[in-house]
């Protein structure tokens, strides 16, 4: 067992995310391992731009009101505490409501991530199941 020292937290991308976004890396497993797991932190209104995950995300979120919505379907809001799951390859977008800053745990492996388009502003005020 080893206590681990953590990266600095980075900002996240522009080609990848609409507003501020950073990242804290909690785990990055090493060979065999491909488990991955950061604690992302959202400013109000900021979002990834549509992505999948080839085998999957776990999202669970730790503070605020965060919006998930995929392809095709309604927003869900989701509170402290929920957790959402987005099976293999299904086209997503994840981010903080308009007047709430947002962190969720992102849980996912290896680094098959497919980053699409961004989410447009009418998009991101779209029709929304306001709970899960």
């Amino acid at each position: 067992m080893e206590l681990r020292t953590r990266p600095a937290t980075v900002k996240l991308p522009e080609e990848m995310f609409t507003g501020d976004a950073w990242a804290d890396v909690i785990h990055r497993g090493e060979e065999p391992s491909r488990t991955r797991a950061n604690a992302v932190h959202f400013a109000p209104g900021a979002r990834t731009a549509w992505h999948s995950h080839g085998v999957g995300q776990t999202l669970y979120i730790v503070e605020g009101i965060a919006l998930i919505q995929s392809r095709g379907g309604r927003i869900l809001e989701a509170h402290p505490g929920q957790v959402i799951w987005t099976p293999p390859g299904e086209e997503h977008w994840h981010g903080a409501a308009p007047d709430r800053f947002m962190t969720h745990i992102a849980l996912w492996e290896g680094d098959d991530v497919d980053w699409l388009d961004h989410v447009t502003d009418a998009e991101y005020s779209g029709p929304s199941t306001r709970e899960l």
